[in-house]
């Protein structure tokens, strides 16, 4: 006979229980077990531990657990589909409906025995929107929480996501430099990430920046989860609650966000052609200066080179760090000279940049150049909140540079980019027929469209999804809803994710949802004026 617990015993062949509910009926209850069943489903329900869609458990599982013949499991769910509380398909199981808060609660509800009232939730839900820390209702925050929660109107054509779209992804190269690293690597390549980043990726970025004019040295970069964690991590490093945050306005929506987390006050620079104006009148000494000096996100503006000098002459002289956001890296798609990068001409320039828009946004890499004595502070931020990122994805990723098929696809995304763009701004001139100039950026991958004040940017949004195109605002990338930049009225246009056709498509959709807000009738659209505007015509 073999005992349980024998270094002998025959290995179990049991199935895994599956993890309790915690549901529990009492034999000294006047209610029967059915009843009892049926209540303490209805009571999860209307707490919303139970929420809809949820699948409960099949009934021959709960009765095991339940220590109960199955047909008491049957009856209480036959009564809740009969209530109202569950539906029940053949071959999928029972599943929580949507239901009112106020139907939640069942004349068939009994009071909950005193012996466990105390272990039973309320069924009044928290009080979530008093809860809330208030960086999280700042106005950044809340903007992107308005937009994330619409619905769509059918099938849209996305102008606003900035990521490639699924037919340029290097798909192919991914795999075979991924299994190439798992041949090698085998299980090493499974683990965690040193804190830093792995040393073959911070070479090969090293080597891929040195290209682009960008000095650096791999024990400059630190490997992030894309330039978000970056910029989330040097913010955490530098910047307490109260803070100035120097920004060029308007600036990228995701950083306002950050900034907003961190409870830091920022101020938006005013522009001219050269770019951001150097601060002559700050209040108080600014904590950090974030700009985007190659394309802006949104304008796509690009910082002219003295302007460059004069912003790190400033920034030194008064012992501020500049974050130098680099995003749409190595995407020229014009023969223009791009101006030197800002950390070129000083090595204490903070620089961010990612692969997310010339290779694969799913790798979610990206870096930070930072001077030695901030490095292993950031280093450690990041593992407080990520542990790193995926040690396989940033071998295979080194795999593919070091190969060369980053620089190659680089260059293929070019080619398709500039061909987006020209479909695009083409088909935005043609119908716009004259009333706004359709700039016609020289890098990157995205246009900005600037709009008479008079039309109202959210109602823009909202009528621009009625008609079947998705687009991104001038009011996402304003640091301030009551207090927009004046260059934050307009709205950016993605070229990026959708093919050719549907690139022209959508800018005609756009336009037929400008029309019904334009300031002047569209039958004279192209013939009138509009003083004051600046990119009208």
């Amino acid at each position: 006979m073999t005992r349980r617990g024998s270094k002998n015993a025959a290995p179990s062949t049991a199935r895994p229980k599956s993890r309790s509910l915690g549901l529990s009926l009492d034999p000294d209850d006047a209610r029967s077990l059915y009843q009892q069943l049926f209540d303490e489903i209805v009571s999860r329900i209307s707490t919303s531990a139970f929420p809809p869609g949820f699948r409960l458990p099949p009934t021959r599982q709960l009765s095991e657990e339940l220590d109960v013949h199955r047909n008491t499991v049957v009856r209480a769910y036959r009564d809740l589909e009969e209530a109202g509380f569950v539906e029940s398909t053949v071959g999928r199981g029972t599943f929580v409906k949507a239901l009112p808060r106020a139907s939640a609660a069942s004349p068939r509800v009994t009071a909950t025995p005193a012996s466990t009232s105390e272990a039973t939730p309320p069924s009044t839900p928290l009080p979530w929107a008093s809860l809330l820390a208030e960086r999280a209702t700042s106005e950044p925050i809340r903007r992107i929480a308005r937009r994330t929660k619409r619905p769509l109107f059918g099938p849209a054509i996305d102008l606003s996501r900035l990521q490639p779209g699924p037919d340029l992804l290097p798909t192919k190269l991914l795999t075979r430099c991924m299994e190439h690293v798992l041949d090698r690597s085998g299980g090493r390549a499974l683990g965690y990430a040193p804190l830093e980043g792995a040393a073959s990726l911070r070479e090969q970025i090293a080597a891929d920046l040195a290209r682009q004019g960008v000095p650096a040295s791999a024990d400059d970069v630190i490997v992030t989860s894309g330039s978000q964690q970056a910029l989330d991590v040097i913010v955490r490093a530098l910047v307490d609650p109260g803070d100035t945050v120097l920004v060029q306005a308007p600036t990228y929506g995701g950083a306002l966000q950050i900034f907003a987390a961190a409870g830091a006050r920022v101020e938006g620079l005013p522009n001219d052609a050269d770019g951001p104006l150097v601060p002559t009148a700050a209040r108080g000494r600014p904590k950090l200066v974030y700009l985007m000096p190659n394309h802006a996100n949104p304008t796509g503006g690009c910082i002219s080179e003295q302007r460059r000098h004069e912003l790190v002459a400033w920034a030194r002289g008064r012992g501020v760090p500049i974050v130098e956001d680099d995003y749409a890296e190595d995407l020229e798609l014009d023969a223009l000279p791009t101006p030197p990068a800002m950390r070129a001409l000083d090595g204490e320039v903070l620089y961010t940049s990612s692969f997310s828009k010339r290779l694969v946004p799913a790798l979610r890499i990206g870096f930070v150049l930072a001077p030695e004595p901030l490095r292993p502070t950031l280093a450690a931020l990041q593992h407080t909140s990520s542990l790193g990122t995926s040690l396989l994805l940033q071998l295979t990723l080194a795999e593919l540079l070091e190969r060369g098929y980053g620089r190659a696809h680089a260059a293929r995304m070019r080619e398709i980019y500039r061909s987006r763009r020209d479909a695009l701004c083409d088909s935005l001139e043609k119908h716009l027929d004259g009333r706004v100039i359709v700039p016609r950026p020289a890098r990157g991958v995205t246009a900005w469209l600037p709009l008479p004040g008079a039309i109202d940017l959210e109602s823009l949004g909202e009528t621009a999804r009625r008609e079947g195109v998705l687009v991104a605002t001038g009011d996402l990338f304003a640091g301030a809803r009551t207090d927009p930049e004046p260059d934050a009225h307009g709205v950016r246009l993605a070229y990026c994710f959708e093919p050719e056709d549907r690139l022209i498509e959508g800018a005609r959709r756009f336009v037929k949802a400008l029309d019904q807000l334009w300031p002047q009738s569209a039958s004279k659209r192209g013939k009138q004026r509009n003083e004051g505007e600046g990119a009208l015509v």
